[in-house]
């Protein structure tokens, strides 16, 4: 059966299904940084990020297609993946928002790529624009990592959505669990069975 007749026979989904659906799904949250043209810091506050590729290093994440700090991200051609911990929910709320300065009130500094990093964040990833596909009402940004780096601070917990709230993890489970060389092989391998 091709595609095309599958789109014909499937019933048309509904948005708010759709939404309480997909939000059984927890997801972190992290902040898109950049600098526009004039050199004034933009962001947003993103749900969909994800790790894509570690040969090359490569992160994706779905910017809605009418986001005027995409727009201006786009033209940058360099961001910042800001990983948000618990404390950052304020951080959080006021990069969702319409906020004209988003800034305001936000430790953050200009990393070497010249990217705007959150002071705080759990984990900042720097990359530059790789490409932009579409992506139905959202485009889908894929960047090549040039830095990376992760919280000095130990026992840092993140911020979570789930169920259109945000939510966090137990508190006794801030210690990663040890590197486990089964897993790596797991996840840096490739199979006809891979599902990763």
């Amino acid at each position: 059966m091709a595609a095309s007749d599958m789109t014909e026979q499937t019933p048309a989904i509904d948005g708010r299904q759709f939404r309480t659906v997909l939000g059984q799904f927890c997801t972190g949250i992290t902040v898109i940084t950049a600098l526009d043209p004039a050199g004034e810091p933009i962001g947003f506050a993103c749900q969909s990020f994800a790790a894509l590729s570690l040969d090359p290093p490569l992160v994706l994440f779905c910017p809605t297609k009418g986001s005027r700090s995409w727009a201006a991200i786009e033209a940058a051609g360099r961001f910042c993946v800001n990983v948000l911990s618990e404390e950052q929910q304020p951080t959080c709320a006021r990069f969702g928002s319409r906020e004209t300065d988003k800034f305001a009130g936000v430790a953050w500094h200009t990393s070497a790529l010249g990217v705007p990093v959150l002071d705080g964040s759990l984990a900042t990833i720097e990359c530059t624009v790789d490409s932009v596909s579409d992506g139905g009402d959202h485009y889908i940004v894929i960047g090549r990592v040039h830095a990376l780096s992760e919280s000095a601070t130990t026992g840092g917990r993140p911020l979570l959505f789930y169920r259109g709230q945000y939510t966090g993890i137990e508190p006794d489970k801030t210690t990663p669990a040890p590197w486990r060389a089964d897993l790596d092989h797991f996840l840096t391998t490739t199979s006809l069975d891979t599902w990763l």
